[in-house]
């Protein structure tokens, strides 16, 4: 009897986003990106144009680099590596009718060298870069219109890698936007903010556009598998207050009606109500009914903390560093930008999906951002990250109890396998890797790659299918 409990076939990797590790942003016809002008990320206002202290605007040099890196990623042993193709790479404004030929030739070498390794690539369609084009000259996701263009998109992505990549992601965090329009939506936030209209309706408008890229991949790509991808944030009542279950109810709704779309392909009764309290009138046609017909294969999520609830309002103490609302969990230790640690929650939220969903799960994003030392062992130099090997370790064994518990999960890619650009920050110095990249915030360093005590951490696990792990 096999002593873990992950399956033979379960795929284990790294993820990574374009904007996050790419680089060369205005290199070979690539258009502007909303991330290019989000020098602060989330947390700090968007500049007109790309401004020199925009990390993203080199990142790792990932463009220049990636061989270098699929190597060190097959050194580790990865059956799977999540990446994302830059939208504007393709298609630099985003309108055109005709891709650019220079950006889906780089997609091609980055696949050889996946192919060359035994490397199943796993590409998330939209990576929280939507054309600035399409942001400034159509509002974003607000406008209808963009289904068509990502339609356009899609389509020419499933045609050229179709038969060389089996796993699709939709959109990442697609429940993020109601939270943060212009870095999920490409949607330009006025004074006072964004109508909450306008919001829902960018919603809708991804949700159809989500669910026609499925449709399109079984035409052109039968053998593919299409998933959607959401933020999972298992939610606690703070008190056994009847009230607070109620207030977790609320807010976990705000969160599955993305997953309930992508999977059942309508939306439910709990979202009409609060369209309807809300005095919102979404425009959908009947061609969006029937659009919204065409569910997913699987879905996939990324999963870093949990949060609590509460209905009390003098007990809404906001969490540091969390877009998605909530309170936090005073039972729970936080990292150091305030993010929440629940490996037990994972499991949690797995069989909650599982439950609820019925399709094969795949945890696409998992990780701890720290501040990481570059030291010397051993004449190597290295980091000795062993607050890093912690966390995954705790986690991944949570998802093994989920296996237990018959769960259906494909697999496990731990976001930024390599430093990258922070999404929420746009710092360096809050690293995830098991590589350690030589750049610092304010973009001094060699870009040189280190393997840090991790790396050889993570390559037993996958060595071992989990063996390795410490229960």
């Amino acid at each position: 009897m096999s002593n873990t409990p992950f399956p033979d076939g379960f795929l284990w990797g790294g993820a990574t986003a374009a904007n996050q590790i790419e680089g060369a942003y205005d290199e070979d016809g690539k258009g502007l990106s909303v991330q290019d002008v989000m020098p602060k990320g989330i947390s700090g206002p968007r500049s007109e144009r790309p401004t020199p202290d925009n990390l993203k605007l080199v990142g790792i040099d990932h463009y220049h680099r990636y061989a270098e890196d699929i190597a060190l990623f097959a050194e580790m042993g990865f059956g799977v590596y999540r990446f994302s193709i830059a939208w504007s790479r393709i298609f630099p404004n985003g309108d055109e009718t005709e891709p650019n030929e220079a950006g889906l030739a780089f997609y091609d070498r980055v696949l050889d060298e996946l192919e060359k390794h035994g490397i199943e690539p796993l590409v998330t369609i939209s990576h929280y870069e939507t054309p600035l084009h399409l942001a400034e000259q159509y509002g974003g996701w607000t406008n209808r219109e963009l289904i068509g263009f990502y339609e356009r998109y899609a389509r020419t992505l499933f045609e050229r890698f179709g038969s060389r990549v089996k796993y699709w992601l939709t959109f990442n965090e697609i429940n993020s936007l109601l939270h943060a329009p212009f870095m999920s939506g490409g949607i330009p936030i006025p004074e006072g903010g964004v109508p909450e209209e306008q919001l829902y309706q960018a919603m809708h408008h991804e949700l159809v556009a989500s669910a026609r890229a499925t449709r399109i991949a079984r035409e052109v790509a039968p053998e593919a598998q299409v998933g959607c991808m959401v933020l999972s944030m298992p939610i606690y009542p703070l008190t056994p207050s009847p009230a607070d279950a109620v207030a977790v109810m609320d807010a976990d709704h705000g969160n599955l009606v993305y997953g309930d779309v992508h999977t059942r392909g309508a939306y439910p009764g709990y979202f009409l109500r609060r369209l309807r309290e809300k005095g919102i009138e979404l425009d959908i046609t009947d061609q969006d009914r029937d659009d919204l017909k065409n569910t997913v294969d699987f879905v996939s999520f990324s999963y870093y903390m949990s949060i609590a609830e509460t209905a009390d309002p003098a007990k809404r103490a906001a969490g540091e560093g969390n877009i998605m609302g909530g309170v936090p969990n005073p039972t729970l230790p936080a990292s150091e930008w305030g993010w929440q640690i629940d490996p037990v929650g994972l499991r949690l939220v797995l069989n909650q999906f599982w439950d609820r969903w019925q399709k094969p799960l795949f945890i696409v994003e998992n990780g701890l951002g720290a501040r990481d030392q570059l030291v010397e062992v051993d004449g190597e130099k290295t980091v000795v990250d062993d607050y890093r090997i912690a966390y995954l370790n705790d986690h991944l064994v949570q998802v093994g109890e989920a296996l237990e518990d018959g769960v259906d999960v494909l697999g496990y890619t731990s976001w930024g396998c390599i430093d990258i650009v922070s999404a929420s920050t746009a710092q360096l110095s809050k690293r995830y890797g098991f590589i350690y990249v030589d750049r610092n915030d304010d973009g001094s360093g060699t870009l040189d790659r280190y393997r840090k005590k991790s790396f050889h951490w993570y390559a037993d696990v996958i060595r071992t299918n989990g063996a390795s792990l410490t229960r």
